[in-house]
């Protein structure tokens, strides 16, 4: 691989040998249970799935609790609370979380969404309220913006316990950072009555098109995000018979709206250097900034797709202190 300068650069990051056999196991069960017709194999993905109930005991320096939204499509949030602040009464700010995993996988009580979420809870420190939305194929396209945006809807009347409405983001990795990204549109144009949205923070953001972008050719078969996946993903979730230039995947594609009229919160991206979906994030970056958003870039060079996830990364704690001083200092 080749840097815009003309000199050579790795042609795959710098990861420990026990994060690439993780990623290599992780990816071939997932891409196992992705069916050529369309479907997923949900008992094969339990294995792998491993689910973590919820604890008013701290795990970790912070309790848990569920809380049902819609019982009608078994819509919920779990809420991330750092213990020492939830004993002293102590009011902070939220972040609703919605997860990543392709809008296929995963839920709000998976493990590594556990895991992920109760780290930002206790490291920031924040209310976290993450959503467990509902999956594709099984639902498609709009079906998830419905349930982020319903669960802002419930927020705002509901306030979760200890969290300051008044100083609220909106968070997502993955497709999840699509979801963040859709979820806050779609809530500029809704009047709270004490909610107020401070900042979006998409991480690795899920976007796509029909064209083949350099990274995505470089890059096609990285782990969790190689393009047969984000391809089969895309299929699974768009509405029925439509391409990869949806306004849902390409934002700023020839589909796409007008979204300058559209009052976006500030915003903080992460991008990978690993990551195929990279040049799409840019663009994405890009085409806020063309339509007046404000909108920080972090970009880490050596780091792959889901990162942030991976604690011994140090791209990883670079991530956290980046997001701590979005929330507080920014």
């Amino acid at each position: 691989m080749l840097d815009t300068a003309g000199g050579h650069v790795r042609a795959s990051p710098d990861l420990p040998w026990r994060v690439r056999l993780s990623l290599a196991i992780i990816t071939t069960i997932s891409d196992a249970c992705l069916r050529r017709d369309g479907t997923v194999n949900r008992r094969l993905l339990s294995f792998l799935d491993l689910k973590i109930s919820p604890s008013d005991k701290p795990v970790n320096g912070v309790t848990t609790s569920d809380t049902t939204v819609d019982p009608s499509r078994n819509l919920w949030f779990r809420l991330f609370l750092p213990g020492e602040a939830a004993s002293a009464g102590e009011n902070l700010p939220v972040v609703v979380y919605f997860h990543g995993g392709g809008f296929v996988f995963l839920s709000a009580n998976s493990k590594p969404i556990d895991d992920f979420c109760r780290r930002l809870a206790r490291e920031l420190p924040a209310a976290i309220v993450s959503v467990d939305n509902r999956l594709a194929p099984e639902h498609r396209c709009p079906s998830q913006y419905n349930d982020g945006f319903d669960v802002l809807k419930f927020m705002d009347e509901n306030p979760p316990l200890h969290s300051d409405l008044t100083r609220c983001f909106i968070a997502g990795d993955s497709a999840g950072g699509n979801l963040a990204h859709h979820v806050a549109a779609r809530a500029s144009e809704f009047k709270f009555r004490n909610l107020k949205i401070l900042g979006l923070i998409p991480i690795q953001p899920y976007f796509g098109g029909e064209e083949r972008t350099e990274s995505e050719i470089q890059l096609a078969g990285s782990p969790i995000v190689s393009v047969w996946r984000t391809d089969w993903c895309w299929k699974a979730f768009l509405p029925e018979g439509s391409d990869r230039d949806h306004p849902a995947a390409n934002v700023f594609g020839p589909k796409s709206g007008d979204i300058s009229g559209v009052k976006f919160p500030k915003s903080l991206v992460f991008i990978g250097g690993f990551d195929p979906l990279k040049d799409w994030q840019k663009r994405y970056c890009e085409g806020m900034k063309k339509n007046g958003k404000k909108v920080k870039v972090i970009e880490y060079p050596n780091a792959i797709h889901s990162f942030y996830g991976i604690p011994q990364l140090p791209e990883s704690r670079l991530f956290i202190k980046e997001v701590r001083n979005f929330i507080y200092f920014e």
